[in-house]
């Protein structure tokens, strides 16, 4: 069931988003967008790689599972939307692969940095690598066929491109949690520096490659998620009810983050790296969905798919009993989809602050984030 039109105002109304993604002029027609992250940019690679994402992920949406942990649409997928772009292509995805607008390496359980406390193998650094691995044969197979091979015209993206596209980063959000199992506040914050020291090197990296403009979202309130929520039931609370020492971790790492940013916006020339405060949006999402009154914040739309080992759309046997975990019947009034991962509506909303620039840094609508570049 469609959220109405009226529900919808109001909260647009109430996050201050009067514009719609698509109201934006002279913009900088990227052509093709390359993203790097974990499960909340992650477009169907560890669907490919490790296992399977079920339905009812992504049923609401496009009508089948899609490798995508939520009930439809991502950020990353919004965001293409805007640009005019088709959907990203998971880059361990190969059937019907097609790269001509980008391709995505965001992962889902993927940290920042190699560890093996992460839950997947597929960190920053190794998406990098994978990048660099797919430009040089991008470029190896256009020298071979001079760019004229049916391969080339349709499905390749185009060498002249890298330099143009728009590179986003969504991760770091595992970096905390893992973290946060097994150390004290004072003691993850402690490792905030060489988190964002392998960050650093790879958005050097990229910027070596070529990549010339970066959208780069900081980590969001983790502390606010249901599934930790659940975990740490004895962990004092702030004000809202969110975990008050991780989201401590995440202001400091974001704090961090952002002023490397600004120094690699000093030191890199001809670039424009963009820091999104992906945390402020969530969180006042968070906020502003209890004034509303319309759903719990800390309820999720899959039911049973946190609390017994299970993921969404998993059936298990406790004791001969079938479980299986199935969505809500409406997930636009949600905005925790599986108790981690965001519903469609709150990813929509997210979106929205994003494209329109409201937190950007410099404040500038994605579609114009080509417009400050120095040389």
């Amino acid at each position: 069931m469609a959220i109405s039109k009226i529900t919808l105002g109001i909260i647009f109304l109430l996050l201050g988003l009067t514009d719609t993604l698509s109201a934006v002029s002279n913009n900088c027609k990227f052509p093709a967008v390359y993203n790097f992250g974990d499960s909340n940019s992650d477009t169907g690679a560890i669907s490919a790689a490790i296992g399977e994402v079920p339905p009812p992920n992504g049923v609401a949406f496009f009508g089948r599972s899609v490798g995508r942990h939520s009930d439809g649409r991502l950020i990353i997928d919004f965001i293409t939307e805007n640009l005019t772009l088709p959907y990203l292509t998971p880059y361990l995805d190969s059937v019907g692969a097609n790269y001509r607008h980008g391709a995505n390496f965001a992962t889902g359980g993927s940290c920042i940095r190699p560890t093996v406390a992460c839950f997947s193998p597929f960190h920053l650094g190794t998406q990098v690598s994978q990048f660099i691995h797919f430009k040089t044969r991008t470029l190896s197979l256009y020298n071979q066929t001079k760019g004229k091979s049916p391969f080339c015209k349709g499905v390749l993206a185009r060498p002249k491109d890298f330099s143009k596209a728009l590179y986003t980063l969504d991760i770091g959000q595992n970096d905390l949690a893992v973290g946060f199992q097994n150390m004290t506040e004072e003691q993850l914050k402690a490792t905030i520096p060489t988190i964002i020291e392998n960050f650093t090197i790879a958005l050097k990296l990229l910027y070596k490659e070529g990549a010339r403009f970066f959208s780069i979202h900081n980590t969001g309130p983790a502390g606010c998620l249901p599934y930790l929520l659940k975990s740490f039931p004895a962990t004092p609370q702030d004000q809202y009810g969110c975990l008050k020492p991780l989201n401590n971790v995440a202001v400091e790492f974001n704090k961090q983050l952002k002023y490397k940013i600004s120094e690699l916006n000093k030191e890199l020339p001809s670039s424009l790296f963009t820091y999104i405060d992906v945390y402020t949006a969530k969180y006042n999402l968070i906020i502003k969905a209890i004034n509303l009154g319309v759903v719990d914040p800390f309820d999720y739309c899959c039911v049973r798919a946190i609390g017994r080992g299970m993921g969404c759309g998993k059936t298990i046997f406790p004791n001969g009993t079938e479980l299986y975990s199935t969505s809500c019947k409406n997930p636009t009034y949600f905005i925790s989809w599986n108790g981690i991962h965001y519903t469609e509506t709150a990813n929509m909303l997210i979106a929205n602050r994003i494209l329109d620039g409201s937190i950007s840094d410099p404040p500038l609508p994605t579609q114009k984030a080509c417009k400050l570049t120095k040389t």
